[in-house]
């Protein structure tokens, strides 16, 4: 069965950092990608970042690039999201996606459909 288990959210006053993780289980994380997402109230789901599971190429949407840090260790099955300078419009739920490799599409890495499993999904909350 596979699962996706984000955590790490928090409060934080502006300019600080957190790290979210996201464990899998059910699969093995070296056959697949793992993407982070965030939707805000009010607002459309987005994607944050990816790590493919073949070179570890990672993509970033332009909102986050030189703040957030996308990592895995697939030894322990997890992915990790530094975020660095958070900024109170980073305040969002933040959910965790898979999709195998031999499914995933570069050009569209931040597009939900994608995606095959989520995971809850973990709040971050911005704010001084």
């Amino acid at each position: 069965q596979v699962q996706l288990v984000e955590s790490g959210g928090g409060l934080v006053q502006p300019g600080q950092s957190l790290r979210l993780s996201c464990a899998a289980s059910g699969f093995p994380l070296d056959y697949y990608v793992i993407g982070w997402f965030r939707q805000a109230p009010g607002k459309e789901r987005e994607g944050v970042s990816c790590i493919s599971s073949s070179d570890g190429s990672t993509y970033y949407a332009d909102s986050v690039k030189g703040r957030f840090t996308i990592s895995r260790d697939n030894a322990k099955n997890t992915v990790y999201l530094q975020m660095n300078s958070l900024k109170p419009e980073d305040t969002a739920v933040y959910y965790c996606a898979t999709v195998a490799s031999d499914s995933f599409y570069a050009g569209s890495w931040d597009a939900s459909p994608l995606y095959d499993y989520w995971g809850q999904g973990t709040q971050v909350t911005v704010s001084s």
